[in-house]
C-alpha cells in the first residue's frame, strides 16, 4: 500500500473517531423502582445489613405465611447483579472490581454462581469504553499487519464506505475500458467494411476480447486485498462484552493466523486477511472469564500475564508448521477484566505471577456454597425458581415451563435443606437445584398442567437422581437378591458400616450405600503381627486402617504384633475416606474378645487416635441408604445431629443414635452380655471425653 493510501486510511480512521467524540453516551441507573417494590424486597431484591435470624418455622408451616399463589407473582429484577443470591461479599466485590477495573479470583464448588457474577459486571461497567478493532495491511512489511480502533459500530462502516470507494473506481475502470473496446470494435469493422476481409475482424474482435479481460483483472487485480478486516466488532449500544474463555486452546484465548495452502504466484491470501482475534482481544473493554483457570497452560497463562501488564498483546501464527508462525501483528488492545475462577484445587496450577497480579491489582473471593436458613433467604430462593421459569420463557428452543404452586415450592426448599447438609442452612448449588425445577417444569408441561406441583418435583427428583444414587439403589437391589445384606441376627466380627458414592464428584447430593465390614484375627505365625485389609481401599482409608489399630492396642490392652487382623471390604471396591473408622473398630474389636454385633444395626463414623467419635460428611444420604436397606438402628456422631434431614418416607422407620466415643459404640453394638458389660466398663475409663456426655437415642 502506498503512503497516500495509508494516510488516507488513517484520515479515514480520525474521521470516526472525531465523529464518535459528539455522540453523548447516557450512562446513567435509572434509580426508578418498580410500584411492586415493597414485594420485591421481601423476596430478596434489596440487601440488608441487618442480619437475620434463623428461621425455625418448618417449612411446611412457614409456606403458608408468603402471600403468593406461585412463582407467577414473585417480582425478578431485571439488572442480572440483583438476581444473585446469597453471595453478598461476593456482590460487593464485584461492584467494586467493575468501577475500578480490578482482576478477580473467585474460588468455591461448581454451580454457586462464579460466572452469573462474573457475567453481572459486564452490567456495570461503562459503555464509552468499548471499540471496534480493524487490521490493515502493511506494504512494509507484509507479514507485520497495522492494527487501529475505532469507537464501537463504526468498524463496520469503515469497511463499507472502502468498499463502496472500490466499486466506483472498479466501476470508473471498467466503463473506461468498455469505450476504449467499443472504439477498437468501431475501427475494426470499419476496417472490414472497407477491405472486406471478414478473417481479419474474426481475429481481430478474438484479440480484442482477451486484451479487455486481461487490462480489467490486472487494473483490478487485489483491491479487495486493500479492505482491512475486522477483527472485533460491536454495535454502538452493546454492552461491554463477556467472554467466556473457559477450555480455549492457545489459538482461540490467544488469537492466530490461518495456514494459507496458496503462499505464492498471486493468489496468495493477504497476511491482515489471515489474522484471527483471541478471546483476550474480544474481552476488550469488557469481562474475560476462565473457569478452572489451572487447566490452561503455563506458557498460555504466561501470555495472558503479559495481556495483563501491557493492556495489549501481538496476534502471532501459534502452529510452528504453518505459514502463520512468520506473521506477527502490531500490538492489539486487549483492556479487560479479568476474572478467574476454579475449586481450590486451581490455585496449585496457577501460574504463581499470575495469581501475585491478580491478588496485587484486584480481588479474591471465596464464594459461599450455602447459606443461612432465614425467611429472607427462603424467599430468595422462591425468587431463583421464579427466575427459571423466566430464563426458560425466553429462551430460543424447546418449551416453556409452567410456573411452580406453593406446594412444588415446599418441597425445593425441603431439597435446599437437605442439600446443604446442615441445619439452619440453604444450599447454593443453585445450578443443579436449578436442573431440578427445569425437569420438574418438564413433566408439569407434558401433563398440561397450569402449575408444576409438588408430585411433579417428586417425581423429577427420581428421574433426575445422580449417576451415583442410580449406581447405590441398584448395588441395594443386588445384594438384597442374593441375600449379601443382612439385618437381623447377630454375629462375630461383622458390622454393617455406611459410606457414599460420589463424595468427590463435585455434587452436593451424596448417594449413600451400606459397607459391610468383615474382620478375622488369627496369631501371627511370624514375630510382629500385619494388618491385611481388601477392598480397593485409598491412601486415607489405609491409614484410618493403621490408625484405629493403635486405638485398639490402647483400648483393649492387647498386643496386636501378636496376630494378623484381615479386615474385608464386602463386595465393595474404591473405598475412600475414613467415616468407616468405627465400623473397622467394632468389627476388629468384636473378632478379639468374641463378642457378637447386633446385625439390625449399621454405623458411621471416624475415630481419633484416642478413642472419640468424629464428625462425617453425607450423613444423611448413609441413614436413608440403612433404611432402605431393612436396618433400624443407625449409630452417627453427635456431632453430625444437626445434619440429619432425613425424608418423610424414611422417618419412623429408623432409630438415630448419637455417640460421642468408642465405648459408647460398643455399648450399643455388642450383644448383651457379662463380656460386653466387661468390656465397655473398661474402655470407659480410659477413652478421653472431649464432648458432652451421650444421651438417648432419638428417633428420625
Amino acid at each position: 500500500m502506498s503512503d497516500e493510501v495509508q494516510e488516507s486510511l488513517d484520515d479515514e480512521v480520525s474521521d470516526v473517531v472525531a465523529d464518535e467524540a459528539e455522540i453523548i453516551l447516557d450512562n446513567s441507573v435509572d434509580a426508578t423502582l418498580p410500584d411492586d417494590w415493597e414485594s420485591a424486597e421481601e423476596f430478596g431484591s434489596l440487601e440488608t445489613s441487618v442480619p437475620d435470624a434463623i428461621e425455625t418455622l418448618p417449612i411446611d408451616e412457614w409456606i403458608k405465611t408468603v402471600d403468593i399463589e406461585s412463582t407467577k407473582d414473585v417480582p425478578v429484577p431485571e439488572d442480572l447483579v440483583d438476581r444473585v443470591i446469597g453471595q453478598e461479599a461476593a456482590n460487593v466485590v464485584i461492584r467494586k472490581a467493575a468501577e475500578q477495573r480490578r482482576h478477580m479470583m473467585m474460588i468455591g464448588d461448581p454451580g454457586t454462581g462464579k460466572s452469573m457474577l462474573a457475567r453481572a459486571m459486564t452490567e456495570l461497567m461503562p459503555r464509552d469504553t468499548i471499540e471496534d478493532t480493524l487490521c490493515y495491511p502493511n506494504d512494509e512489511d507484509e507479514n507485520e499487519p497495522r492494527v487501529r480502533t475505532v469507537p464501537a459500530g463504526r468498524g463496520d462502516r469503515i469497511i463499507k464506505e472502502r468498499r463502496a470507494q472500490l466499486r466506483l473506481a472498479r466501476d470508473k475502470t471498467n466503463k473506461t475500458l468498455l469505450f476504449i473496446t467499443g472504439f477498437i470494435a468501431a475501427i475494426l469493422v470499419w476496417a472490414t467494411i472497407m477491405t472486406g476481409d471478414v478473417l481479419t475482424l474474426l481475429f481481430g474482435m478474438l484479440i480484442l476480447g482477451f486484451g479487455f479481460m486481461f487490462l480489467r483483472n490486472r487494473l483490478t487485480a487485489g483491491d479487495d486485498s486493500r479492505i482491512p478486516k475486522l477483527l472485533v466488532k460491536h454495535e454502538r449500544d452493546d454492552k461491554p462484552p463477556f467472554i467466556d474463555a473457559t477450555g480455549m486452546l492457545a489459538g482461540s484465548l490467544l488469537g492466530d493466523v490461518r495456514h494459507d495452502p496458496f503462499q505464492s504466484g498471486g493468489m496468495e491470501t493477504p497476511a491482515h486477511d489471515r489474522v484471527e482475534a483471541g478471546a483476550i482481544h474480544k474481552a476488550h473493554g469488557g469481562v474475560l472469564f476462565v473457569d478452572e483457570i489451572n487447566l490452561l497452560r503455563l506458557e498460555d497463562q504466561q501470555a495472558l500475564l503479559t495481556a495483563l501488564q501491557e493492556n495489549e498483546l501481538p496476534i502471532s501464527g501459534r502452529s510452528e508448521r504453518s505459514s502463520g508462525a512468520l506473521t506477527t501483528t502490531e500490538p492489539v488492545p486487549c483492556d479487560f477484566i479479568l476474572v478467574a475462577a476454579g475449586n481450590l484445587d486451581a490455585l496449585q496450577g496457577m501460574h504463581p505471577a499470575l495469581r501475585s497480579r491478580i491478588r496485587g491489582y484486584g480481588y479474591e473471593v471465596y464464594v459461599n456454597s450455602d447459606m443461612p436458613d432465614t425467611a429472607r433467604n427462603r424467599r430468595r430462593l422462591i425468587r431463583f425458581v421464579a427466575q427459571e421459569v423466566a430464563n426458560e420463557k425466553i429462551k430460543k428452543s424447546g418449551n416453556p415451563i409452567p410456573h411452580f404452586d406453593l406446594s412444588a415450592i415446599e418441597i425445593l426448599l425441603r431439597e435446599s435443606q437437605r442439600r446443604a447438609g446442615r441445619r439452619g442452612k440453604l444450599t447454593l448449588r443453585l445450578r443443579e437445584l436449578g436442573g431440578l425445577v427445569r425437569v420438574a417444569g418438564d413433566l408439569a408441561f407434558a401433563d398440561g398442567s397450569e402449575f408444576a406441583t409438588a408430585e411433579h418435583v417428586l417425581r423429577a427428583r427420581d428421574i433426575a437422581k445422580p449417576l451415583e444414587q442410580q449406581v447405590a439403589d441398584r448395588i441395594i437391589e443386588r445384594r438384597m437378591d442374593y441375600s449379601m445384606i443382612v439385618n437381623s441376627g447377630e454375629r462375630v466380627g461383622r458390622v454393617n458400616g455406611l459410606a457414599v458414592l460420589g463424595a468427590d464428584s463435585g455434587l452436593s447430593d451424596f448417594s449413600g450405600i451400606m459397607l459391610p465390614v468383615e474382620a478375622l484375627v488369627t496369631p501371627s505365625h511370624k514375630q510382629g503381627g500385619a494388618v491385611f485389609a481388601t477392598g480397593g481401599l485409598s491412601e486415607m482409608a489405609k491409614e484410618s486402617v493403621t490408625n484405629v489399630s493403635a486405638v485398639i492396642k490402647k483400648l483393649t490392652g492387647k498386643d496386636v504384633s501378636d496376630f494378623d487382623i484381615h479386615i474385608q471390604f464386602v463386595d465393595t471396591h474404591g473405598v475412600d475416606g475414613d467415616s468407616a473408622s468405627i465400623t473397622i473398630a467394632t468389627a476388629v474389636i468384636s473378632a478379639l474378645e468374641e463378642i457378637p454385633i447386633d446385625q439390625n444395626l449399621a454405623m458411621t463414623g471416624s475415630l481419633s487416635v484416642r478413642g472419640e467419635v468424629l464428625p462425617i460428611g453425607g450423613v444423611t444420604a448413609k441413614i436413608e441408604a440403612a433404611a432402605k436397606s431393612g436396618i433400624n438402628r443407625i449409630i452417627i456422631p453427635r456431632a453430625n445431629m444437626n445434619d440429619v434431614l432425613i425424608d418423610d418416607e424414611y422417618k419412623g422407620m429408623v432409630s438415630v443414635i448419637p455417640v460421642d466415643t468408642l465405648d459408647e459404640v460398643l455399648e450399643h453394638a455388642l450383644i448383651e452380655g457379662d463380656a460386653r458389660t466387661s468390656l465397655v466398663a473398661r474402655l470407659g475409663a480410659i477413652v478421653d471425653r472431649l464432648t458432652k456426655e451421650s444421651g438417648s437415642p432419638s428417633s428420625a
